[in-house]
């Protein structure tokens, strides 16, 4: 299954902890922005229609309806099988709502991180639970059910306890998808430079430990699926029918096409990258330029351990491909942390919150 990814990289703020290419930019460049993705849309040679289409950022719920469906009406294939945008709580208005269904959108994806005021806060995220709660309700109204929640799990200021509220505010809403993720520790966020400086700034002194993102995401797996939804991805639970069929293709490596800033694509055979920097990228495109930075060779036998071993179902293996990896299968099975049943090679519930460094095994051996 094709699809297409498009990058919409302005926000109202930058979150302490986003490590993304996004932020807040002139209204100027925002402006421009949208008539230089039609540009390389319109440029775009298709090998496939795309049956599903995703837009991402920095904050797309935040972009101009009229020239949100501008864009969109140069992507083929519509109707999707799934069209989706990110959302920041409290931009969602009956007329957005209107214009994102008139444009064929049919999936909300929130970047809630958390349902708790003291780590919102600390985050620079401006939105609360009770927020949350009604735009979600808002949705419904419209028809328009298939919502997916992001959560954050290592915040500053989070302990087991609060992280329980927010899986609680997850039940009660009683959405069909919900993702959780662990905080990421790298320069490319404030919150990252600051911890791995030794910094206070940003909460950083007051993250969670190791072993408390730990216990976290164990109480996600639990109580997400005793509500219902099981885990399909490492970081990904949804109802039954509800698995994201556009998030699938990059860990089935099925080929997508990504447009915009920072934007990546992948063919089934290469790798391409397009310019980081939005305002770069504008005026390549404004000047006849194709916003690639960087095209290369995939290497499918490791990239197929490296994503394909996040799903819960795991990869297929033929007898030359477990005979060349035995080592590695036979003692992280013995351990507990791999399955290999029918053929297929899978992460056990312990195995997944080892996850790195059974994969780099793959990826070396």
């Amino acid at each position: 299954m094709a699809g297409v990814y498009l990058s919409y990289p302005f926000c109202s703020q930058k979150c302490t902890y986003c490590n993304f290419a996004s932020g807040v930019f002139p209204a100027e460049l925002e402006r421009r922005y949208g008539a230089a993705l039609r540009t390389e849309l319109k440029a775009a040679e298709w090998e496939w229609t795309p049956e599903t289409l995703y837009i991402g950022g920095g904050s797309p719920s935040r972009w101009d309806t009229e020239d949100l469906g501008a864009t969109l009406a140069c992507v083929p294939g519509r109707e999707w099988k799934e069209a989706t945008i990110e959302a920041a709580p409290g931009d969602v208005s009956e007329e957005r709502l209107r214009a994102w269904l008139a444009a064929g959108l049919n999936r909300v994806s929130f970047g809630v991180q958390s349902f708790v005021k003291r780590e919102l806060a600390q985050t620079g995220r401006r939105h609360t639970a009770e927020t949350v709660a009604g735009e979600v309700a808002m949705l419904r109204e419209a028809g328009l059910g298939n919502i997916n929640l992001d959560l954050i799990a290592g915040l500053p200021h989070q302990t087991v306890a609060t992280f329980a509220e927010s899986l609680e505010w997850i039940v009660r809403l009683d959405v069909p998808h919900v993702s959780v993720y662990m905080l990421e520790v790298d320069e490319d966020s404030r919150l990252g430079l600051e911890i791995l400086q030794e910094g206070s700034r940003y909460g950083a002194g007051q993250r969670a430990t190791e072993e408390a993102v730990v216990e976290m995401y164990e109480l996600a797996m639990e109580r997400l699926r005793e509500a219902g939804l099981e885990r399909y991805e490492i970081s990904n639970f949804a109802r039954a029918g509800y698995e994201s069929p556009h998030n699938l293709k990059y860990w089935r490596l099925a080929p997508y096409a990504g447009f915009g800033a920072d934007a990546h694509s992948f063919d089934g055979r290469r790798r391409k990258q397009n310019v980081e920097s939005t305002a770069e990228y504008v005026a390549l495109m404004e000047t006849g330029g194709n916003g690639v930075a960087e095209c290369v060779a995939a290497n499918l036998e490791e990239e197929r351990f490296l994503v394909g071993l996040r799903l819960a179902e795991g990869i297929g293996l033929s007898a030359a491909e477990y005979g060349a990896h035995r080592g590695a299968i036979e003692r992280f099975v013995g351990d507990g942390l791999l399955r290999w049943e029918g053929g297929m090679l899978s992460l056990t519930r312990q195995g997944v919150l080892y996850s790195n460094d059974v994969i780099q095994e793959f990826l070396h051996s």
